[in-house]
């Protein structure tokens, strides 16, 4: 009989051959491919919100409802809510590994938030309909394109991820929303940013980096995919994905052991023990950094849905592809979370419960889509919303995504 990690391998090797088909998702009546066919145009907005997810939230707020008011709120009194808001673009953002005295860390926070207050300026154009904020993301977004050229240092990839997923959503709220008024020349000038100063990093393969940074750069990936209309870097962040989710998130079907990224180097028992900070038991839904903290579990969880949720828009479901792992891996995890004392096997019987707002894009598609229950993870998002900002690259997502599953 054929392993699970051959069969996994045949199925990727297999993927572009299907990429064609077409299935009937749990949805219903919803038919989704398994790529973007290469003459079919992109639909926009369309990177993790859509026009009828922004409307929803625009009819929720105005109706005061909960807990998409109260969210909204969290938003608009911000510091990335503010008028004031003032962007600090720098022309080259180096963002040395870990705390290094010796080479400090330039513009990293500055990019970061700056992204975040353009989206958060786009979001609530949406909602308000007030010009000044669709002037202000313009305005931050214009100081960054007109500056940016580069990101250096260890966690250039990383930073280029967390920056630039951001960056994708405010730029096609605000160039795909009438009466934003964002020039042509601006919006070319943006875009060659993304091209030359983010796309590169983020694109690079990194196949035994721990698992968050390859899904939040294949986040930002996809995002940027969309936003420049570009059928081959979507095509990639696809591809990419399908090799990455199934070797983080575990599932038993897998077999006795993890799959591995294509490309790994960790082909021995004792690299993949280390390579999963010293876990040697598998159960469904833990993942490849589960013992080292629920916080970059978290960011994974988020990338994941994140990417699954801007290819849905475009009429892929990758959802469908993962839908197992994404369910057993929120259910896990927000057991844990919620306090549940860990077992001898996992971890030694010690997780680091820090896992940040994470939880909204996943749990709106199998609850509000699907109609897959999953109790824990439901309860642990209903207790912490409204969910704010981890102030990388997950912003306001009950806003956005709570019950809001959009067309």
């Amino acid at each position: 009989m054929r392993s699970a990690r051959f069969r996994a391998a045949v199925a990727l090797l297999l993927a572009p051959l299907l990429a064609t088909a077409c299935a009937t998702t749990d949805a219903g009546t919803r038919t989704m491919a398994r790529a973007l066919p290469p003459d079919a145009a992109f639909t926009h907005p369309g990177v993790l919100v859509s026009d009828a997810q922004l409307d929803a939230v625009r009819e929720k707020v105005t109706a005061g409802k909960q807990p998409w008011l109260k969210a909204y709120l969290d938003m608009r009194d911000s510091k990335y809510g503010a008028y004031k808001y003032r962007a600090e673009p720098y022309a080259s953002v180096d963002c040395p590994g870990g705390e290094r005295a010796d080479r400090p860390a330039h513009g990293c926070v500055e990019e970061r938030e700056d992204a975040i207050a353009a989206y958060t300026q786009a979001l609530l154009f949406r909602v308000t309909g007030k010009q000044r904020h669709a002037v202000k993301a313009r305005e931050i977004m214009d100081a960054w394109s007109a500056r940016m050229r580069k990101h250096t240092e260890e966690d250039a990839g990383l930073q280029t991820g967390w920056a630039g997923a951001t960056w994708a959503r405010a730029a096609e709220i605000v160039r795909h929303s009438a009466g934003a008024g964002w020039p042509q020349d601006r919006v070319a000038r943006f875009q060659a940013m993304l091209r030359t100063a983010y796309l590169p990093a983020v694109t690079r393969k990194i196949p035994d980096y721990n698992g968050n940074w390859d899904l939040v750069m294949t986040d930002a990936a996809i995002g940027m995919a969309v936003f420049l209309d570009d059928h081959q870097a979507f095509d990639h962040a696809l591809q990419r994905f399908r090799e990455r989710v199934p070797a983080y998130f575990y599932l038993e079907k897998d077999g006795r052991v993890p799959l591995t990224p294509a490309g790994s180097g960790v082909n021995t028992p004792t690299k993949l023990t280390t390579y999963w900070f010293g876990q040697k038991t598998y159960q469904d839904g833990v993942s490849q950094e589960t013992c080292r903290n629920f916080k970059h579990v978290g960011y994974s969880i988020a990338a994941t849905a994140h990417i699954a949720e801007t290819a849905w828009h475009q009429g892929v479901d990758l959802y469908g592809e993962v839908k197992d792992r994404l369910k057993s891996a929120l259910a896990f995890h927000a057991r844990y979370q919620s306090g549940e004392p860990a077992p001898a096997w996992l971890c030694g019987g010690k997780v680091d419960r820090n896992m940040g707002p994470d939880l909204e894009v996943a749990l709106n598609h199998l609850e509000n889509r699907l109609d897959v229950s999953v109790p824990a993870a439901h309860r642990l998002a209903e207790k912490t919303r409204p969910a704010g900002t981890d102030n990388l690259f997950v912003s306001w997502e009950t806003l956005t995504h709570a019950g809001n599953p959009g067309s």
